[in-house]
């Protein structure tokens, strides 16, 4: 009779280790801000992965610009924190998110008229230059930096007109230049303020192609009143209304909720855009009267000089280094 076999020693089964999760690109917890009675932003929160595309709609006054503020640093909140990739920002000036990533677009293009377009964007990724203390005196530094800024005119389409005054471009050109000077910075987070406002159909259609090429290391976050753009570009939409937030919520679920249309004045409310971006409807017609007209140029008066001091802007510089900073009077670090 044959024994039975002697079993062997049982199979040992190693876990391997899993990465810990990629935490949110922004996180907004408990963010309020008010101005004497008026409470702009009401106890917002908002969780974003890496890469999303996310708009946030809803009628004028809403506190959707005040929001966007709050997240790049010109304002800071009364309640609530602000953590990019895992990062508390709430308390960082403007200049130091620039550098950890954030940069933002404005609702008014951001340029300086009295330089050219090509300068204009250099100047935006200055703090951004890995030896910025001597890009300026290190020819070979400066060129480097220089091709750089060349190749964001080319993505928006400015490459030809890079020695042209910024003063003398049309305002969707300017609007492309901003978005050049966002972009200087190899941004994390892109802020864009309603950035398909004053454009024709065609610059619109320029518009969401190259925020269609981004990579998705760049998240998205996009107030915007063009529903079509809206629904082209985003995945998920937030409504605010009165400060706070009504939804959140996949695009098309979010455009044809019932509430949401209830927001926009008794149902005068976005519907998800099916078709291209022609830009000619509007999510708070209703509010403010259709938003398709060319925006008045804002260097026709005073250009407007560096001292926005918003992540992305020319004069979003860095102090520690040297370079010119201005927005203390949104920055409690600098007034100390």
């Amino acid at each position: 009779m044959t024994p039975d076999p002697i079993p062997g020693p049982a199979p040992v089964t190693v876990p391997v280790p899993s990465e810990p999760p990629e935490p949110p690109v922004l996180e907004l917890s408990g963010l309020t801000r008010r101005y004497g009675s008026l409470t702009a932003v009401d106890d917002v929160s908002l969780r974003l992965p890496p890469g999303a595309r996310h708009a946030v709609i809803g009628p004028n006054g809403a506190g959707k610009t005040t929001l966007l503020d709050l997240v790049a640093g010109t304002d800071r909140p009364d309640h609530g924190t602000i953590a990019l990739n895992g990062t508390d920002v709430t308390r960082r000036s403007t200049a130091r998110r620039s550098r950890l990533g954030i940069a933002r677009s404005f609702q008014q293009p951001s340029v300086i008229g009295e330089l050219t377009v090509l300068d204009n964007v250099v100047l935006a990724g200055w703090p951004h230059h890995p030896k910025r203390r001597g890009a300026w005196r290190s020819p070979s530094r400066h060129r480097s930096h220089t091709e750089s800024a060349l190749r964001h005119l080319e993505t928006v389409g400015l490459a030809d007109l890079a020695h042209r005054p910024a003063a003398t471009l049309s305002h969707g050109r300017r609007r492309m230049l901003d978005l050049a000077a966002a972009l200087a910075g190899d941004p994390r987070l892109l802020l864009l303020d309603e950035p398909a406002a004053g454009l024709t159909d065609r610059d619109i259609g320029r518009l969401l192609d190259i925020l269609g090429a981004l990579p998705k290391s760049v998240a998205i976050v996009l107030v915007e009143h063009h529903v079509d753009v809206v629904a082209h570009l985003a995945s998920t939409v937030t409504v605010l209304t009165a400060g706070r937030v009504l939804l959140t919520g996949p695009t098309q679920e979010v455009l044809t909720h019932p509430e949401v249309r209830a927001a926009y004045h008794g149902g005068g409310a976005p519907a998800g855009g099916g078709g291209g971006a022609s830009g000619s409807r509007t999510a708070d017609s209703g509010a403010g009267g259709s938003r398709t007209g060319t925006a008045p140029d804002p260097d026709t008066g005073s250009p407007p000089g560096p001292d926005t001091g918003a992540p992305g802007s020319p004069a979003a510089a860095d102090a520690d280094a040297g370079e010119p900073r201005t927005d203390t009077a949104a920055d409690p670090e600098a007034r100390g």
